[in-house]
């Protein structure tokens, strides 16, 4: 299942759901399909029902639903298609159940996970790692094949799928980078490699927007990546779920184009470490939550600073992962300081 937050204008405004993308050209919203159950079956107040057992909110049903929130969206599915089986297409109160997004050209694709309790990124392909330190004239660390190292990044700037990457104000330099993303859809600690199965909810694309010469001074100083990089990321635009995969870890190819010209290529399995093996080292003596995000580190040549190629104001930079599609977006220009 492809699992998205899509927003649509509604008579309150622009509203954020929680959908289902099926077959790349429907959207099947999760409450509202079990909204039509209640009512079907007869029961009193559908709609505050359906709210307490499919909240609409990716990040609320996760939380929930941490035994099988796969299993859950797999019983949403079967719901609804045993509604439109019976003709049911929309709520008693006329919303769509679900619709064809060539009918409702307005509706766009947010960030699918909607609220992230914690946000790690890792820096797991060994191709990205040597070339940065070979642009430093430094050998990589004996302690980065020891243990997969990661930083701790804001979890409140994320974006979406088709929406403008801001330049802040105090960067003269940003860069994308091509990344794959997990999502956690169960609590733990100390959490074994063997036992990810039970903790792995899906995967997404994740574009790490990086302003790189505020990167290179936080770095300098032996701390960060603070400011050069925590007033933007972007994840989407759907969630795979793990299912999909047949709860294996995927070796996937990952492109990045910027204005259709192919600049990035690489696998995800070229990682030197597994997904077992980070969440192994982010579970000791640490909880690992529901909804917590982590990316996987640049593939190689994942990122304009390994090609020496610079994004620019008006670029349309679209990274594509198989099996989970396509994150478009365009480069914004460059903030006003306030």
């Amino acid at each position: 299942m492809k699992i998205c937050t899509y927003k649509r204008p509604s008579t309150f405004g622009i509203q954020k759901r929680l959908g289902i993308l099926y077959n790349e050209k429907t959207i099947i919203d999760v409450n509202l399909t079990w909204q039509a159950v209640f009512e079907r079956f007869g029961f009193y107040a559908p709609d505050k029902r359906a709210d307490l057992l499919a909240p609409n909110s990716l990040a609320a049903f996760l939380r929930m639903y941490q035994d099988n929130s796969i299993q859950k969206m797999q019983e949403t599915l079967q719901c609804w298609g045993d509604l439109a089986s019976r003709g049911i297409l929309k709520t008693k109160n006329q919303a769509d159940i679900a619709f064809h997004l060539l009918d409702a050209k307005e509706t766009t694709f947010d960030a699918p996970l909607d609220e992230i309790n914690m946000y790690r990124d890792f820096y797991a392909h060994e191709k990205h790692v040597k070339k940065g330190f070979e642009k430093r004239n430094e050998p990589v660390p004996p302690a980065w094949y020891e243990i997969p190292a990661y930083y701790k990044g804001g979890n409140t700037g994320f974006i979406g799928h088709d929406t403008i990457i801001p330049w802040p104000y105090y960067s003269q330099q940003i860069d994308y980078e091509l990344e794959l993303g997990v999502v956690i859809g169960r609590d733990g600690k100390n959490v074994k490699a063997k036992d990810i199965n039970k903790h792995i909810f899906g995967f997404t694309i994740l574009n790490d927007i990086s302003a790189r010469d505020i990167q290179r001074k936080e770095m300098s100083i032996r701390l960060g990546p603070a400011k050069g990089k925590d007033w933007c990321s972007i994840m989407g635009p759907v969630i795979v779920t793990y299912d999909e995969f047949n709860y294996q870890e995927p070796n996937l190819t990952m492109t990045a184009s910027v204005n259709g010209e192919e600049w990035s290529r690489g696998q995800s399995g070229d990682s030197h470490y597994s997904w077992g093996q980070i969440i192994e080292h982010i579970g000791m003596e640490e909880w690992i939550r529901a909804t917590d995000f982590i990316g996987s580190g640049t593939v190689g040549t994942g990122c304009g600073l390994e090609l020496d190629k610079w994004i620019k104001p008006g670029d349309v930079v679209e990274l594509e992962i198989e099996k989970i599609g396509k994150l478009r977006n365009i480069v914004g220009t460059p903030n006003s300081k306030p």
